[in-house]
C-alpha cells in the first residue's frame, strides 16, 4: 500500500467513525468509503508560483452565503492532457495557502461547487500541488456546513481526474 492509499483508507476511517466527521451519524452508518479517482502522478506538480505585486485582499463568498477574507498570494500556468490553465493561489489568515478550483468535471464526475487544496511552499520558492489530494468542502457532505466558493478565475476549463469525485448520498 503506497502513502496515497494510506491516507485515503484513514480518511474514509475518520468519515465513518470519527465524532468530528462531516457525515450525519445517519451518513456515518451507511458509509463505505469515498470514490476516487486513480492515482495520476501527471498532476502531482511543483509548480513555479508568480506573486502578485498587489496581494490584495478578497471576499469569497460561502456556500451558506457569508464571507470568508483571503489575499491572493500569486498565479501558476500548467498543462493537464495537452491543455494549458493556470489558477490562483490564496493565503488565509493563519497564513496558510489555499487553492479551491473547479474543473470541467463539476456537477459530473467531481463536486459541482468545486475541490480544494492546501498547496505546499517548497524549499526553493516552488510549491507542490498535488491534484491527487484534492478534497471536496464539507458542504459536499451535508448543508450544515459553510464552505467558500471557488472565485471565477480558478473555474477551469479543463478535466482535472485526480482526487475525490462527487459525494453520492
Amino acid at each position: 500500500m503506497n502513502e496515497l492509499e494510506r491516507f485515503r483508507l484513514e480518511k474514509d476511517r475518520l468519515f465513518a467513525r470519527d465524532p468530528q466527521s462531516p457525515l450525519t451519524p445517519e451518513q456515518q452508518r451507511r458509509f463505505t468509503g469515498l470514490d476516487y479517482f486513480p492515482e495520476n502522478p501527471q498532476l502531482r506538480l511543483e509548480v513555479e508560483v508568480e506573486p502578485f505585486s498587489e496581494q490584495e485582499q478578497i471576499h469569497m463568498q460561502t456556500s451558506t452565503g457569508d464571507v470568508q477574507v483571503y489575499t491572493r498570494f500569486g498565479r501558476f500556468t500548467f498543462e493537464v492532457e495537452g491543455q494549458p490553465a493556470e489558477l490562483t493561489i490564496y493565503q488565509g489568515e493563519d497564513e496558510y495557502f489555499f487553492l479551491p478550483f473547479v474543473d470541467s468535471l463539476a456537477n459530473q464526475e467531481t463536486y459541482g461547487a468545486g475541490r480544494y487544496l492546501e498547496p505546499e511552499p517548497l524549499v526553493n520558492g516552488k510549491f507542490q500541488v498535488d491534484f491527487n489530494l484534492a478534497y471536496n468542502p464539507y458542504c459536499a457532505y451535508n448543508e450544515m456546513w459553510s464552505c467558500p466558493l471557488p472565485p471565477f478565475e480558478n473555474r477551469l476549463k479543463v478535466p482535472i481526474r485526480a482526487g475525490e469525485k462527487i459525494f453520492e448520498h
